[in-house]
């Protein structure tokens, strides 16, 4: 008997996203249905590079497809060109704006309500875990004061590379990065007020910088709630925010304030990430030095994701004083398997928030 276009919709509607957790049809994946006989040829758009997730698509759409009578399969899967800067709208809150960055598709800031956390050290460790992932990703130090890509991504010394009057980013472990750490020497402090490191921060991420195609940069984000993230959200349509804290109580305390500093901007929260979540010595025993899963609840408090944990590993202060995150994903499986479940997570909350309907179109003053 020969397969008919409804069996074919019908077999769809029983395969969910393996993020999302709706099925394909719901979700408007589906783009183009072809039945000849018993031949079907399916063609899928995917939000995200992700390898693993797609395999999962390909295998559980043939699978349903199998079950509906299709002899044969053909499955294409072709990348979404939806972010928050496109016409549907900035997912979450931000509603429709004007995108000064029409060839990154995600910006996402990661966030802290105080130092010391390891906010930097996160958000290089999900940029080339989203890269791993099959994604093109770049990162931009917006720590004006304090930059620490240069050491996180081993650029000291290295001077960017320009094109006429742009700055090209620098080409690190997969990475398209951008830190004012290139361009002052090393060891001077910059003692600016806060105009002048608004205007440091625009330069570097919109007039003087030729960013390629993205599918997300990852904006590193001084600690606190001022100047800069104010600048960077009044700039840019965001995907969201991460916000990295520790489990004891004093950092919880500041991270909600930086979740409330990013909420009444209007940048969408993609979640929290609980970094020292716990030491693992030698023996493999476990010290909950800081208190460990204090994040998880205050995520659980406040409604909000949570990405997961990265434990104290003295490979990951080794890897990151050399520069070589990549190792990171490559040496203590345990470490490698924190890692990936972070950008994993991150990765399906950005799926989320990409499908989601506009808000109202935020004014800042």
């Amino acid at each position: 008997m020969a397969l008919t276009r409804d069996q074919v919709v019908a077999a769809l509607r029983t395969v969910q996203d393996p993020d999302l957790l709706k099925d394909l049809v719901t979700l408007g994946s589906v783009k183009e249905i072809h039945v000849e006989a018993s031949h079907a040829r399916v063609v899928v758009e995917v939000p995200l590079p992700s390898p693993a997730r797609n395999e999962k698509i390909d295998a559980d759409v043939k699978a349903a497809l199998g079950r509906a009578g299709a002899q044969s399969v053909e499955v294409v899967l072709i990348p979404g060109a939806r972010g928050p800067g496109q016409p549907a709208g900035m997912p979450g809150g931000q509603g429709q704006r004007s995108n000064p960055l029409p060839q990154v598709k995600n910006v996402i800031a990661v966030g802290a309500g105080k130092g010391g956390v390891g906010k930097s050290t996160i958000a290089v460790n999900l940029a080339v875990g989203l890269h791993r992932q099959g994604a093109r990703v770049g990162v931009m130090d917006g720590d004006i004061y304090g930059p620490s890509i240069p050491t996180l991504l081993g650029l000291k010394g290295r001077v960017p590379p320009m094109r006429g009057n742009k700055i090209m980013p620098h080409e690190s472990h997969g990475l398209s990065a951008i830190t004012i750490g290139s361009l002052v020497e090393e060891e001077k402090p910059l003692i600016w007020r806060g105009p002048m490191a608004h205007g440091a921060f625009k330069q570097l991420l919109l007039d003087n910088t030729d960013w390629p195609e993205l599918d997300y940069l990852i904006v590193d984000l001084p600690p606190g709630t001022g100047d800069v993230p104010l600048t960077l959200c009044q700039l840019l349509p965001l995907t969201g925010a991460v916000v990295v804290a520790t489990p004891q109580q004093v950092a919880l305390d500041d991270a909600v304030r930086a979740v409330r500093m990013f909420q009444q901007l209007g940048a969408p929260i993609l979640g929290l990430v609980e970094n020292m979540s716990y030491f693992l010595a030698p023996d493999n025993t476990e010290h909950d030095i800081f208190g460990r899963g204090g994040t998880e609840r205050c995520a659980q408090r406040l409604g909000l994701p949570y990405l997961g944990a990265v434990p104290m590993f003295t490979e990951l202060r080794v890897n990151s004083d050399a520069g070589n995150p990549t190792a990171n994903f490559s040496g203590h499986p345990r470490l490698r398997e924190a890692l990936e479940g972070v950008t994993r997570n991150l990765a399906s909350q950005v799926s989320a928030r990409n499908l989601a309907g506009a808000g109202p179109v935020l004014t800042i003053s």
